[in-house]
């Protein structure tokens, strides 16, 4: 049931939102209804949203924030209580995958992301783990830290002049792009599609029309797609034999998109020399492999978990709510809903 024009829209969170701004949130709420659950995990939320929307609802939209491991899976039985009025379901999180995206389409409800938030954050972690994988700091300073000094460290390799090959010129990919290019690096793509002339020359950026094209050639790769049903083991066994010898691997992304076994045996065979890993297959939980090698620099799903990609998520989920009831379409869908 939509609402009257003299009430405001009935918005519910999952969390309280924390990062906004107080001043940006009392806006918000001067035109929707906010109501906030008090759930710490999913067995609480499964009865809790159902309550509360029996005794408040309905509402036209929920909101995810991050931290959302403890409540998954996110799932129809989870959503089901809002159906039939939730016209819009809104994330803070970039990526996806865990979301039952063609649930809430047939369900009519628009599902969003947040395309812009984490997006340089993380491209700046993709940007240490290369000078990290470049300058075999993990081996470094264990090595100080244990007294040997340089111990045999020296010489490592400079990142300028090497060619970056970026699998996926997205939003992250942009701004690692820009990045590297400080340092000096060569940068080349691969997209399903090729970038518009403007911004390959913005970004001096040259396109790789094959997957294997741009694995041949580069010096360092980094990974920058989303996690979706084609993208899992997107780099297994044929992908690193495709790749140059010595070469560093970076992921940011999602851990499932590279084929674990086949990079701990790349990194064993030297195939790979040193990889940047921000991602895991099964995270929390790290393959001890991971843990233990020196040729691997690690990092526990950081990449966007900053305060500033945190405000800006919050933002990005309001921003969409927002733009719904003004526009009748969000501002970054991931699905498409036909009006009715």
């Amino acid at each position: 049931m939509a609402p009257s024009i003299q009430e405001k829209p009935k918005v519910l969170a999952l969390t309280q939102p924390k990062a906004c701004g107080a001043e940006y949130l009392e806006d918000f709420k001067s035109r929707f209804q906010l109501d906030v659950l008090s759930v710490k995990n999913r067995k609480e939320a499964l009865p809790a949203i159902a309550d509360v929307v029996a005794t408040s609802g309905p509402y036209s939209a929920f909101i995810i924030l991050m931290g959302t491991a403890p409540f998954e899976p996110f799932d129809g039985e989870l959503f089901a209580p809002l159906v039939p009025d939730c016209r819009v379901i809104v994330s803070a999180s970039a990526g996806y995958n865990e979301f039952p995206v063609d649930w809430m389409t047939e369900n009519g409800i628009w599902f969003c992301n947040t395309r812009n938030a984490v997006s340089e954050p993380t491209a700046d972690m993709a940007l240490f783990l290369t000078l990290a994988v470049c300058r075999d700091t993990t081996r470094a300073e264990k090595s100080a830290r244990n007294g040997l000094w340089r111990n045999d460290h020296v010489p490592c390799t400079d990142p300028s002049g090497l060619t970056v090959g970026i699998i996926g010129l997205g939003a992250i990919g942009k701004h690692y792009a820009r990045k590297v290019a400080v340092l000096n690096m060569k940068v080349q793509y691969h997209n399903r599609t090729r970038a518009t002339p403007e911004i390959e020359a913005e970004y001096n950026a040259t396109w790789c029309p094959t997957l294997e094209s741009l694995l041949s050639t580069s010096d360092v790769i980094s990974v920058s797609i989303p996690q979706n049903a084609s993208t899992i083991g997107y780099l297994s066994e044929k992908e690193f034999s495709q790749m140059k010898d010595g070469v560093f691997l970076i992921n940011t992304a999602r851990g499932p998109i590279v084929d674990e076994k086949a990079l701990i045996a790349a990194l064993e065979s030297g195939k790979v020399a040193r990889a940047g890993l921000d991602v895991f297959d099964g995270e929390p939980q790290i393959n001890p492999y991971f843990a233990q090698s020196e040729k691997v620099i690690i990092q526990p799903h950081l990449g966007g978990l900053t305060n500033r990609a945190a405000r800006d998520a919050e933002r990005e989920c309001f921003a969409n709510i927002e733009a719904l009831f003004k526009t009748g379409r969000p501002v970054a869908p991931i699905n498409e809903i036909k009006s009715v």
